[in-house]
């Protein structure tokens, strides 16, 4: 969970925090609700969704990992780029096979598929639901592919001047430059 905070453009500068050693990046697919979603069964999660869009799950994972809870790692301010569009479910009817990439200064780090995903976005509607009440203008994030900063060998975290560019097929191209904290006007 992340506040409204978090949330940033295309674009838009990710800032890091001085004290955070580990930021990383986590490419993923983000679905929007259209609909006021409680209890939903899985035949008509479809119904609930406005649209799709691609969201960089930004994480300072020394205090994730830390904390042994994911909260405030993952909820500083400019955390959650969001877009650079929502394609619409009506647009974007099937979402079982969509090219997930990212780069990290032209590097390329994550290069997966949705058909890789645990659960897809219609049981992730359903099985949320079921826990806490969607609302429309929520948005979900529904999980990143392998070849994040931390599980890299050696570990590669972001740092100033650092530029990530995560593109869904169908969606589009999300880019952000990670600035320093003391480099923030």
């Amino acid at each position: 969970m992340k506040p409204r905070t978090a949330i940033i453009g295309p674009n838009d500068s990710i800032v890091k925090p001085n004290f955070v050693q580990q930021l990383d990046y986590e490419a993923e697919l983000a679905v929007v609700i259209g609909k006021r979603a409680k209890n939903v069964p899985l035949s008509d999660a479809h119904a609930h969704i406005f649209g799709y869009t691609i969201m960089n799950d930004v994480s300072a994972r020394d205090i994730q990992f830390k904390d042994k809870q994911w909260t405030r790692g993952k909820s500083f301010d400019t955390f959650a780029p969001i877009g650079p569009c929502i394609a619409t479910a009506d647009e974007l009817e099937d979402t079982s096979s969509l090219l997930i990439r990212t780069w990290v200064n032209g590097e390329l780090r994550q290069n997966s598929s949705t058909k890789n995903m645990v659960f897809n976005p219609l049981e992730i509607v359903h099985r949320l639901s079921r826990v806490m009440t969607l609302e429309p203008c929520d948005i979900i994030a529904t999980g990143t592919p392998a070849g994040v900063g931390f599980a890299m060998k050696p570990q590669k975290f972001l740092k100033g001047g650092d530029i990530i560019r995560i593109e869904i097929e169908s969606i589009g191209i999300l880019e952000n430059m990670v600035v320093e904290e003391n480099a923030v006007a």
